[in-house]
């Protein structure tokens, strides 16, 4: 039985979808940040959402770096048709790495979905940004997918060294966030200063996982959160007011 997706008076009702699992934590963390920051005084005035949490969903940066032939595609697509088919009136997938089969995924589907980088690459030109800073897997770094967006909204970018980048993903994203373990903060601040002292205004925290350090840690303004500015703006396209929210 799908959602309903018409309101008092038979007024349209959005349905969001969340194709979600990819990593775990980071969806849930999303919804929270949903549930948290939209305007409301009961539980009616709260989104409708519908979400698939697929932890065995292939990884996406061994795809994209040729380590696995494991397609995520597949999946994602088999996922997002079941949430469409359950309700979903338009789409969020909280994870960055995963937007490499953005397009691909659009043209299948017959609800909007929201672009993760597009949005974020925004609201960092929006906040005055020239260059921005690129904190993410190495599957989102190589495949350029925010490289290709800051060049199509004329900001420029940097992404940290090969040494600087194998430590982020490995030691941080991997070993530490995705093992539940503590994060090494002085090191990916180190990472960070490296990118403000190439000319970087802001960073981008490029990767799902990356924003549960500025939850647990709190990180200052040189850092824009992607799942923030997709939690912002998927309020907004659901006809909610988001508040609460500094970006």
């Amino acid at each position: 039985m799908a959602f309903s997706q018409t309101g008092p008076g038979g007024a349209p009702h959005p349905v969001l979808g969340v194709l979600g699992g990819i990593g775990p934590m980071s969806t849930v963390y999303f919804y929270e940040m949903i549930t948290a920051h939209t305007q409301a005084e009961k539980d009616q005035d709260h989104l409708d959402i519908v979400i698939s949490s697929r932890a065995t969903t292939p990884d996406r940066s061994a795809y994209v770096l040729g380590q696995s032939k494991e397609d995520p595609f597949s999946v994602m697509e088999r996922d997002a048709e079941m949430l469409v088919e359950y309700g979903a009136t338009v789409l969020a997938i909280p994870c960055n790495t995963a937007h490499y089969f953005y397009d691909r995924l659009q043209r299948s589907l017959p609800v909007p979905v929201l672009n993760m980088i597009q949005l974020t690459v925004r609201a960092a030109k929006a906040q005055g940004c020239t260059k921005l800073g690129i904190l993410a897997t190495s599957g989102t770094v190589a495949s350029c997918s925010y490289q290709r967006m800051c060049a199509a909204e004329g900001l420029g970018w940097a992404v940290p060294c090969e040494a600087d980048q194998a430590v982020l993903m490995q030691h941080i994203i991997y070993d530490e966030i995705k093992g539940g373990k503590p994060v090494d903060l002085p090191e990916f601040l180190r990472i960070a200063d490296a990118l403000k002292a190439a000319g970087c205004q802001r960073a981008v925290l490029g990767c799902t996982e990356l924003s549960l350090i500025k939850r647990n840690c709190g990180l200052d303004d040189f850092f824009i959160d992607s799942t923030e500015v997709l939690a912002r703006e998927t309020i907004l396209a659901c006809g909610k007011t988001p508040v609460g929210f500094n970006l």
